[in-house]
């Protein structure tokens, strides 16, 4: 058993909760175990200006890990502009728009703020997990007012943490294994089968292609769980 006593296969305990704030198109607050983060969508009449007179529209996210989030405070300003904040926020912005199609937007745009208000590990994967219900809704939103005609969605998407820790294979790392991990995995993928993006890290150690094919495997099935838990909440 791990530490928190969980099986090896075992994804944490996943809860959603949509309409978390009244003024934002849309959002929810999404824990997995003990990471929490609010998710929260913008709709824009706008386009960055690569897109101008394109007639396509663009999704992008933010990243934001609140100063104490942790066990120890962060500075808020060091927070917004540092490098792994920067490269977060791209993948959940990749991750998004691998499945939408963007030419059916128009010329508008939507904005996740992804803000980590407790973190225990995984806050990456549980931001595109979250930011995903929260793209639904605001995509959803714009369909009832008439700004589009359906929900241009093509696959759901998820994401999940997997790695080496003493030498065995987990599933959904909590904070204690991430850190002493030997291999860190964050993987996200289509309900289809079809990565979207797998990043891997040897932290001090190397692993072996087998290695690397059963963590996969085990990334795939914490995936299609966790896109079975957002088909039944965007049902209700």
């Amino acid at each position: 058993m791990r530490i928190d006593d969980r099986k090896y296969d075992e994804i944490r305990k996943i809860k959603i909760i949509r309409n978390y704030q009244k003024f934002a198109d849309a959002s929810c607050l999404i824990q997995c175990g003990n990471t929490k983060v609010l998710c929260a969508a913008t709709i824009q009449n706008s386009v960055p200006n690569h897109l101008k007179d394109s007639g396509t529209g663009w999704v992008s996210s933010e990243y934001a890990f609140l100063p104490r989030a942790g066990t120890q405070r962060n500075s808020r300003q060091r927070s917004i502009s540092a490098g792994r904040t920067q490269e977060i926020q791209r993948l959940i912005g990749r991750s998004l728009r691998s499945i939408v199609d963007l030419s059916l937007l128009g010329e508008r745009s939507i904005l996740i703020d992804c803000d980590v208000i407790q973190a225990d590990g995984g806050t990456r994967t549980t931001s595109i997990n979250g930011a995903f219900i929260t793209l639904h809704d605001a995509l959803n939103k714009m369909r009832n007012e008439g700004y589009i005609d359906r929900i241009p969605i093509k696959n759901y998407i998820g994401a999940i943490s997997v790695g080496i820790y003493n030498g065995e294979i987990l599933l959904d790392l909590c904070a204690s294994e991430d850190n002493k991990a030997s291999v860190d995995m964050n993987v996200v993928m289509t309900d289809t089968g079809r990565f979207v993006e797998i990043q891997g890290t040897g932290e001090e150690a190397t692993f072996s292609q087998k290695d690397l094919e059963r963590m996969l495997k085990l990334a795939k099935k914490g995936i299609s769980e966790i896109i079975e838990i957002q088909k039944n909440v965007i049902k209700k």
